[in-house]
């Protein structure tokens, strides 16, 4: 029997899980990372966290095959380069080929975002699909693209960074140094900031008292909690934050046309009562329309997991 282990690299935490040959998952761990490990005690720890998963699953030594990497940064996966990752300073780092020596194992590498897009190409809402985009609203716009079943990274691996093209010429600073960038509107960042200047705007809107009157307790719910109990701030809240993840999501299905964009990270969480208006504005707008060329939009199916799932794919490739 052999295995692959798919590891998801964030900021402070790494999460591994190891797969038999039939795609079964068969157990999970994380361990803790931080900056101030340094780079070689970062590959000492991943390398420690393998052989702890290779042995809650009860496989033997020289039963792993292979494994697959998603991190954070600019990643060069045909070279197995760190190219940047800015929050650990990591520039040009092999970690690829450094992982591969301390197991005695194939590494591939990739960015994360492109790494839980291949996860829910492969085995989650994009498997009846062979070209797909996932988008994640989360605290930025993450964003990988799939075409025929395989990561485009772009020269270097620079590219399918969607949230940071514009949307706002001149709009709102984006920490990239542009403005106007599709994160800074499509977030959840950007849903709470709006939805708090709206209700400062609005002293009467019921979003107050959904809060209990304390600003801080916004989320990425509020907005489309007050829309759906027919508050009017909220509404236009939702509205807009509909129009620019829409349109967004038109401009990538106009340049790659993928049969499918696969909405994940927390705004997600809103189900049909996102997708369904961001269906309808972005039917209304298509350069060709749906019944020439079906275009679907779906929600993520793996969550937290998208990354171990989209890693173990990469590791398979290996």
């Amino acid at each position: 029997m052999k295995y692959w282990i798919g590891i998801d690299f964030g900021g402070m935490s790494v999460k591994a899980g190891v797969f038999d040959e039939k795609n079964n998952l068969l157990a999970k761990d994380a361990a803790a990372t931080a900056k101030e490990d340094g780079y070689e005690a970062t590959v000492r720890k991943t390398a420690q966290l393998v052989h702890a998963l290779c042995a809650k699953a009860g496989a033997g030594q020289g039963c792993l095959a292979a494994v697959g990497m998603g991190t954070p940064g600019v990643i060069d996966g045909a070279a197995g380069m760190v190219v940047r990752w800015t929050n650990y300073d990591w520039s040009d780092k092999p970690f690829a080929a450094d992982l591969s020596q301390a197991l005695g194992v194939p590494v591939r590498i990739s960015n994360d975002a492109n790494v839980a897009a291949l996860g829910e190409a492969k085995f989650g809402a994009g498997r009846s699909y062979r070209d797909s985009i996932l988008l994640t609203l989360g605290t930025g716009v993450g964003s990988g693209i799939i075409l025929g079943g395989k990561i485009l990274e772009g020269s270097g691996g620079g590219g399918g960074e969607a949230g940071h093209m514009t949307i706002v010429v001149g709009g709102v600073p984006c920490p990239c140094g542009r403005r106007g960038c599709f994160e800074q509107y499509a977030s959840a960042t950007a849903l709470i900031r709006d939805t708090k200047r709206a209700m400062f705007e609005h002293k009467n809107s019921g979003m107050w008292e959904m809060v209990g009157r304390d600003i801080e307790r916004v989320d990425g719910r509020t907005a489309f909690a007050a829309a759906e109990a027919g508050d009017a701030a909220g509404r236009e809240v939702v509205k807009n934050y509909v129009m620019y993840l829409s349109e967004g999501i038109l401009n990538l299905a106009n340049i790659f046309r993928p049969e499918a964009i696969i909405v994940g990270g927390g705004v997600s969480g809103q189900g049909e009562n996102l997708l369904r208006p961001v269906r309808r504005y972005v039917g209304e707008r298509l350069y060709i329309d749906c019944e020439r060329i079906p275009f679907a939009i779906v929600r993520a199916a793996l969550g937290n997991d998208a990354g171990i799932w989209g890693a173990y794919a990469l590791a398979r490739e290996a």
